[in-house]
């Protein structure tokens, strides 16, 4: 019988002595390589030798990206260690004669990724985890993802690749599922349907063969932050969406429900505490369009 896929754990090593690590920090969608997403304030190199100048929306961006690795992941971990996960759509990629990338060039993209997310990966001394997403944006069985998460140095499963479609890390002895797809929905009645089907669909795949439920579910996708809790013997099992790091695209103001939303920008933490499991989230809501004002 196949079993479910072999989950990680988060431990490390310092001076020969084994440590648990309790923080798990989420971050998702950084679109990296779109006008509208994350982008470096120097700007973005050109294989055809040409310089990408970001624009004022993503400096906003950048201010904000800097904020949560510089000031709130340290004080919402209290500066102990933490492990990383990018849960997917970590390129903008080419797709759909998009006018947004700065460069259909996919070895731009992932280069400039590589300079922003190596910081990263160095502040987390290398535990980091890369999640695949779209196939639109990371490429056909997501070899873009792969190729930027193995020169990230990303921990590989077992069968080597240091990209995956899911990831079940146990934190601190409490089990987590991360994958990048989640529902959505143009109704914001309903915004939280998607979220409890996905959490009701794992308890139920769980019962079925007899494995042990994840304590938290965390999906990406939607660009929205939401969060739902359930008591449990545990205290209360938890399922997020995270936010993101792209601003509303052409794509996104087609879609009803979506059109009207603020884009929110940010990142989670996941925090084992002694007794209780712990969900933070920090988010930067992009200000509205300006409203012209006819005087009367």
């Amino acid at each position: 019988m196949a079993k479910r896929k072999k989950e990680a754990r988060t431990t490390f090593k310092r001076k020969g002595v084994e440590k648990e690590i309790r923080n798990v920090v989420v971050i998702s969608d950084t679109h990296v390589g779109c006008k509208l997403a994350l982008c470096h304030p120097d700007g973005a190199d050109l294989d055809d030798g040409g310089l990408y100048i970001p624009s004022k929306f993503q400096s906003k961006i950048w201010d904000c990206w800097e904020e949560f690795w510089g000031e709130w992941v340290p004080r919402a971990t209290h500066k102990e260690p933490f492990v990383v996960v990018h849960n997917g759509d970590c390129i903008e990629g080419s797709h759909h004669q998009a006018t947004t990338p700065w460069s259909n060039n996919l070895s731009d993209q992932t280069n400039h990724a590589y300079k922003l997310l190596k910081p990263v990966v160095d502040l987390c001394e290398g535990r980091y985890f890369h999640i695949r997403g779209t196939e639109a944006h990371v490429g056909k069985s997501a070899r873009e993802a792969e190729d930027l998460a193995k020169r990230l140095g990303a921990v590989p499963n077992d069968e080597g690749q240091h990209s995956r479609w899911d990831l079940w890390l146990r934190v601190a002895g409490k089990l987590c599922n991360f994958t990048h797809h989640i529902g959505t929905t143009s109704s914001a009645q309903h915004e939280a349907s998607a979220v409890n089907a996905e959490f009701a669909a794992m308890y139920a795949e769980a019962g079925r063969w007899g494995d042990e439920p994840p304590l938290v579910v965390v999906r990406s996708h939607r660009h929205t932050n939401i969060e739902v809790r359930l008591a449990c013997d545990d205290g209360y099992a938890v399922v997020f969406v995270t936010p993101a790091w792209q601003l509303k695209t052409p794509h996104a103001w087609r879609i009803a429900g979506a059109r009207n939303k603020s884009p929110q920008i940010g990142g989670s933490l996941i925090r084992h505490g002694d007794e209780e499991t712990h969900t933070r989230h920090r988010v930067w809501r992009m200000e509205r369009s300006k409203e012209v004002d006819l005087g009367g």
